[in-house]
């Protein structure tokens, strides 16, 4: 590892020396200034692959990215892009915001050049740093939301809808319901019209009516004949039995009885914890005003 370290150190040295002449005045006067620059840009690619084997993240970040300003100024935007994902990649390791910023500046240039997929696929990945290191739901959910626009612009619905299934999952963690029942009955109509994806149509629109029963119930009751009217295989699943027996156990204030449907429900189909954080707000609700419905 120390070797390693080294060996970085002394690539970077051989790179700044490498910048140096290419401004100089030799450099300037007889030519082959650019052809340094490249020459440093390879030293530095080198410098924080060495930096990587020493697991000297930052260090790594650090140079990846000076590669990736030299190849902008060599006007080289694919392998500046790329070299700033591989410095977000580093910086991942340690310092999750220094990854963000570096991702956008690849997603900056992708979107520059019209290469709309790859600033899609880079959205996603700055979503996914939001989620698991930065814990901010709302920044996830907007680089989710990007990346979902990106990809129906070229025609990549299969790939938006997963991310716009992100979308409503933490826009009804974040009790913003309007709109994940918005996007869950989007995603419904899609897949009930998609021979390959109809079985997926009657657990988004289950989903859109567990957020309805959040918001309010005589909703939730009208939102059940809707999805049933618009897709009949919707009212023989067990999704929608158990959303009309809870909410008639609602309109009984039976709270043991919605209690033990739940569970049974869950003894056969495991129901999600995002599901059963919903309801298990619906049933506070019915214990904490009896008149609810």
């Amino acid at each position: 590892m120390a070797d390693s370290e080294q060996k970085g150190m002394q690539l970077l040295q051989e790179a700044e020396k490498k910048m140096k002449t290419s401004k100089g005045f030799f450099g300037s006067v007889f030519g082959g200034g650019s052809s340094k620059q490249e020459d440093a840009a390879e030293l530095f690619v080198r410098a924080a692959n060495a930096f990587k084997m020493a697991k000297k993240w930052s260090m790594a970040g650090e140079a990846f990215c000076k590669a990736a300003e030299l190849q902008l100024s060599l006007g080289s935007k694919h392998e500046g892009a790329t070299h700033y994902v591989d410095a977000g990649n580093c910086y991942r390791k340690g310092d999750a915001n220094e990854a963000v910023n570096c991702i956008q500046k690849a997603i900056e240039i992708y979107t520059d050049m019209g290469r709309f997929t790859m600033a899609a696929k880079h959205h996603i990945t700055v979503a996914e740093i939001y989620e698991s290191e930065l814990a901010d739901m709302e920044k996830a959910v907007a680089n989710y939301e990007q990346a979902a626009d990106y990809y129906k612009g070229e025609e990549s619905n299969s790939s938006a809808n997963k991310c716009l299934t992100k979308v409503a999952e933490y826009s009804a963690q974040l009790e913003n319901y309007e709109k994940a029942i918005d996007i869950y009955e989007q995603l419904g109509m899609f897949a009930m019209d998609n021979s390959l994806l109809k079985y997926s149509a009657k657990d988004h629109f289950f989903r859109a009516c567990v957020c309805h029963m959040c918001v309010d119930l005589v909703n939730a009751q009208l939102s059940v004949q809707k999805y049933e009217e618009m897709f009949p295989a919707f009212s023989e699943s067990r999704e929608c039995k158990l959303v009309k027996n809870l909410l008639k156990a609602c309109e009984e204030e039976n709270v043991d009885g919605f209690t033990e449907m739940l569970r049974e429900f869950d003894s056969i189909s495991r129901l999600d914890k995002n599901i059963t954080a919903m309801l298990l707000k619906v049933k506070k609700q019915l214990n904490a005003e009896p008149d609810l419905c």
